[in-house]
């Protein structure tokens, strides 16, 4: 099959591409670029005024897909991602049952490849049925297909195991994700601790539960010699450790959610239970510092932490409420108008932290949009300004904290292995 996009503004760092250009693929690989091509295709896609990016990747979502059905499945959660822009996801292994074996991780990748819209590279635990206790066997999980081990959702209570999982990941290349959490402090918590917490009468999650769960690897990182990569950080202190340890050059990577620079607890306000996540959204200074962090390079790349939920499990009482955002279809337009659109960063920043960043932490580079790459594109209006609404996302979970927020940048177009599997005039 051949596509050709005409006059898009291609934007690719790791090319040096920032200019109007045509695009033509054929057989699932970017042939040619330049202007004025005038190739006979199969699907001409008319890019002048639009933006052309490499794929977008997440390297952290949740698909729900063994045991979970019912908040999301791999057709529905790929579907989603499709929309979003995203060409590759990351699904983190807290299914039911545990993607801590190899047997589940291809049960993952082989539903994928049958009815997946985007690529799917399933994550496998650090520990059996993520309870913390025993390590899962990491080599069978990597023949598998699995690209990193983390026991997301939990933390990874011992130190002793996290340091035996760094050890022995190592053999196996794959990245540890850590989920930063001290439980006895954060335990039962449902909001940010501070004054709305005590206002609503809700137990609240200190930063510095988070932060010392940070503080601890980190150190462990630099004891060991091997990289660690923290996830979903959100707090100024999180932030300070991260870049005080890569200024002394151990091997530290990290991530951050849109929600944690664009939103802040006050979403919790009325108990609106779509803005309950874990970790917690938190003050205004702590949005600005991960903002900060994006802006100097602390925070290495943005995911969605996609975490699709049943309507009952948020309709009720705040302190029960499930936590979690459905992400994948405000990613890109949030990181656009937080970041970008404000003059934080630049758009070539912004591929770079939803793109190039999280695909080489995957061991996917895909070459972005130079000749001979595999031709994963995502095709973007970024002047187009939409009001959020959850009700009509593709994804089975409507729970966003954005409802009824304007964010501008729409995907029009998502390409993956030279196939369109989202077109948003259809």
């Amino acid at each position: 099959m051949k596509i050709l996009i005409k006059s898009g503004h291609a934007v690719d760092p790791s090319n040096g591409l920032n200019e109007i250009t045509d695009i033509l693929i054929i057989n699932g690989k970017i042939k040619e670029t330049g202007s004025g091509l005038t190739v006979k295709a199969d699907m001409v896609i008319e890019a002048e005024g639009l933006h052309v990016f490499p794929g977008l990747v997440d390297a952290h979502c949740h698909l729900r897909e063994p045991g979970q059905e019912y908040k999301e499945d791999i057709a529905s959660g790929t579907k989603a991602a499709a929309k979003g822009g995203f060409t590759a996801i990351a699904c983190m292994p807290n299914t039911n049952p545990v993607a801590d074996n190899d047997a589940v991780i291809k049960f993952i990748a082989n539903k994928a490849a049958e009815c997946g819209s985007t690529k799917v590279y399933p994550i496998g635990s650090i520990t059996k049925g993520s309870n913390g206790s025993q390590l899962a066997e990491m080599g069978f999980m990597k023949e598998a297909g699995a690209v990193a081990v983390s026991d997301d959702g939990k933390p990874v209570e011992s130190a002793d195991i996290m340091r035996k999982a760094l050890e022995y990941s190592k053999d196996f290349g794959l990245p540890v994700i850590s989920h930063c959490e001290e439980m006895s402090l954060a335990e039962d918590g449902s909001i940010n601790e501070g004054f709305l917490s005590t206002s609503m009468g809700l137990k609240g999650i200190p930063t510095v539960a988070e932060e010392i769960q940070v503080a601890r690897d980190v150190l462990l990182a630099e004891y060991t010699g091997i990289s660690v990569h923290i996830a979903h950080i959100s707090t100024v202190g999180s932030a300070r450790i991260i870049r005080d340890t890569k200024n002394r050059g151990v091997k530290v990577t990290c991530e951050t959610c849109p929600h944690y620079f664009s939103l802040t607890e006050a979403e919790c306000e009325g108990f609106n239970t779509n803005a309950k996540v874990n970790p917690p959204l938190r003050a205004d200074s702590d949005r600005l510092a991960i903002i900060a962090a994006i802006k100097d390079g602390t925070i290495d790349m943005i995911v969605t932490d996609h975490a699709p939920h049943h309507r009952d499990e948020k309709n009720i009482e705040f302190q029960y409420a499930a936590n979690g955002i459905s992400g994948f279809e405000t990613a890109l337009s949030a990181a656009y108008t937080y970041l970008v659109k404000s003059g934080r960063i630049s758009l070539e920043k912004m591929v770079e932290l939803m793109s190039l960043n999280p695909a080489a932490f995957l061991g996917k580079s895909t070459g972005g949009l130079k000749v001979g790459a595999c031709a994963d594109i995502t095709v973007v209006n970024l002047n187009d300004e939409n009001t959020v609404n959850g009700e009509e996302f593709v994804s089975k979970g409507k729970n966003t904290p954005f409802t009824g927020k304007k964010l501008s940048g729409s995907v029009m177009y998502t390409i993956v292995n030279g196939k369109l599997t989202y077109n948003r005039s259809l």
